[in-house]
């Protein structure tokens, strides 16, 4: 594997969301001895620095094709990384608390690509049960609504010229309802995705994904474009010469 070392070492200091970072203790199979050092986690690059605020890591480790698992034959409160394939390397770290440990292990257990995969997988199997069990469900719903027949409502003899009085409140409730009227609700993206799921046999993650994505990203647009708007307006001189 080619890595751009400049490249990377920029993205370790750079200000992208940072998933845990922490001070650990690690030892590997080249240094025998525990060394204490700064570790930040960013997706599934760990890199680790000598102090917290150097400007370039010490060495990243890749969260791909590795297993987290305890270190019992070793101190309190350590754990392993251990990479299966050629080499077999591994290294050997340990927090203060078992609280940190197991805080730890669950950041970097999720890490990985292949994780990520999993879980797109068995979101898909949900999505497919889903769309295999609505057919079911509306189905027995028809048949229920077809059992209950409607009652007719009781014959009553009124006179319509004989209304009740309207008092101040509801009179004035009645002009208000035809001056003000609300806005159309938004529209749900859950139920498009289900009528899109009707006709056709399977949606994609991707396509759950733009779905869901597309509002967000026009509320963010429209966000932004209202910030620019007002910015430019606090620059605009006050006086004009």
């Amino acid at each position: 594997m080619k890595i751009n070392e400049k490249n990377l070492a920029a993205y370790a200091v750079s200000a992208t969301p940072v998933d845990r970072e922490g001070w650990l203790v690690k030892r590997g199979d080249v240094n025998k001895t525990f060394q204490k050092r700064w570790f930040i986690l960013k997706g599934n690059l760990f890199f680790y620095f000598e102090k917290r605020y150097d400007k370039e890591p010490v060495g990243v480790i890749i969260l791909e094709g590795c297993t987290i698992e305890l270190a019992e034959d070793e101190e309190q409160f350590c754990f392993k990384i251990v990479f299966h394939g050629p080499g077999n390397r591994s290294y050997i770290l340990g927090a203060d608390t078992q609280e940190a440990m197991e805080q730890w292990m669950k950041a970097l257990a999720c890490a990985s690509y292949d994780y990520m995969k999993l879980i797109v997988a068995e979101l898909q199997r949900q999505l497919d049960e889903m769309e295999e069990n609505a057919p079911v469900t509306l189905r027995s719903g028809c048949d229920a609504k077809a059992t209950t027949s409607p009652q007719p409502p009781p014959r009553t003899r009124h006179n319509p010229f004989n209304r009740p009085p309207q008092t101040n409140s509801q009179s004035s409730n009645h002009n208000r309802s035809h001056s003000v009227r609300s806005a159309p609700p938004r529209p749900d993206v859950a139920s498009r995705i289900m009528e899109n799921s009707s006709s056709r046999h399977k949606v994609t993650f991707r396509e759950l994904h733009t779905a869901y994505g597309r509002p967000i990203l026009t509320d963010r647009n429209e966000w932004r474009h209202r910030n620019k708007l007002e910015l430019e307006r606090k620059q605009q001189p006050l006086i004009s010469l």
